[in-house]
């Protein structure tokens, strides 16, 4: 079955958000919650971190992990 046009342009924003040296799901989710805590507090993403954030960016399931525990951070804040 042929790609859509969409899912073309999606798979080539991927490929040109690829870095030369990118995080693993491993590294990345031992890594996401100071990057969430950080987000929650408004900070700025750390130079150490920003490859989680662009881990988060590609990977669906790293994503799903990140959005679950800022759910979670929030609620705690609350």
């Amino acid at each position: 079955m042929p790609l859509t046009h969409d899912e073309i342009e999606r798979l080539l924003g991927l490929i040109g958000a690829t870095e030369q040296r990118e995080l693993n799901c491993e590294e990345c989710l031992a890594l996401v919650a100071e990057f969430a805590e950080r987000q929650l507090a408004g900070q700025p993403v750390a130079a150490g971190l920003v490859a989680v954030e662009q881990h988060l960016a590609v990977c669906g399931e790293c994503r799903e992990e990140y959005e679950a525990l800022q759910r979670t951070l929030q609620e705690m804040d609350d």
